[in-house]
């Protein structure tokens, strides 16, 4: 009898001393998640800190004197007394062509993206839904192109410029980046994650292959255009280099060459040229809140599909 109240009590014991070891070990399995989650979201912290301290830096300076710049530098002082806006009136007052820069940027870059987009994707399309003769190869000649640095490319390119009478035009500017192999790329992965029975589906409902491209594929792909809107938006609104070799005229500027102006032998105006910068970045923040709810979902699909 005494043996059967044995037992019982053991395994109750046994049970007991298994569910406080299962307890600490779900305790630090939580406390480890707990400390990976704190280090991971440190880190990203720093990281938006490193990102974010030259950009407020810069909005302080834009609202200082040039001598108090030069004099401290950009930093975080919140010197209210010292802020005005003379140098975005400055800006604005027209003497510097600035808001024909702003123009020139934001004309350039529309119709530079539009153009990508639809062209890059028709490309892409082919390449994704359609099976034909040296495909892959073809597609493999698309790639390698982003393997030749630009730099490469420039003397070619200018010399086709002449030819075509595009120098100091703006579409001198636009044609030579119109078919980017990253784009293509980026889009013929996302296509290629969308099941091809929806072709079939819309030949069966009398679509033609046209229709099917731009009626229903097209609609489908709203987060590959955005995220490529937005990296195509940034590429134009930053170029230099290229515009800087075909324009000439003055009021065919686009902003990074006119703020590079503002730099002369006899004196640069920092203090414009950071207020210039500041309000450079407006277009593409709107773009940006626009456009983010595709983005990641855009950048993430392209990148695992296909």
């Amino acid at each position: 009898m005494s043996q059967n109240n044995t037992e019982p009590n053991q395994s109750s014991l046994f049970d007991a001393s298994a569910l406080v070891a299962t307890k600490k070990v779900k305790k630090n399995k939580d406390g480890k998640r707990s400390l990976y989650k704190v280090l991971i979201n440190g880190f990203f912290v720093i990281m938006c800190a490193i990102v974010a301290v030259p950009f407020v830096a810069g909005l302080f300076a834009s609202f200082r004197p040039g001598q108090m710049l030069i004099r401290n530098g950009l930093n975080l002082q919140l010197d209210f007394k010292n802020w005005s806006f003379t140098n975005y009136g400055y800006l604005f007052d027209g003497s510097t062509g600035y808001l024909d820069w702003y123009k020139n940027s934001i004309v350039i870059t529309v119709i530079s993206v539009l153009l990508t987009l639809i062209i890059c994707y028709f490309v892409a399309y082919g390449f994704a839904m359609y099976n034909f003769k040296f495909k892959n190869f073809l597609f493999f000649l698309v790639i390698a192109t982003m393997m030749v640095p630009f730099e490469i490319l420039m003397l070619p390119l200018y010399k086709e410029m002449i030819s075509l009478g595009l120098i100091d035009t703006f579409a001198g500017v636009i044609l030579p980046g119109l078919v980017g192999a990253s784009t293509i790329f980026f889009f013929r992965q996302f296509l290629s994650g969308l099941p091809k029975e929806l072709l079939d589906a819309g030949r069966i409902d009398g679509s033609s292959e046209y229709g099917i491209c731009v009626k229903i594929i097209m609609p489908m792909s709203k987060p590959a255009f955005s995220a490529m809107a937005i990296l195509s938006a940034m590429g134009s609104w930053n170029s230099m280099l290229w515009p800087l070799i075909v324009l000439r005229s003055a009021d065919k500027f686009t902003l990074p060459i006119g703020l590079n102006t503002l730099m002369t032998p006899y004196g640069n105006n920092y203090d414009v040229m950071v207020a210039g910068s500041m309000f450079s970045i407006l277009p593409l923040f709107i773009l940006y809140l626009i456009f983010n709810k595709y983005f990641v979902e855009g950048m993430t699909a392209g990148a695992v599909k296909g």
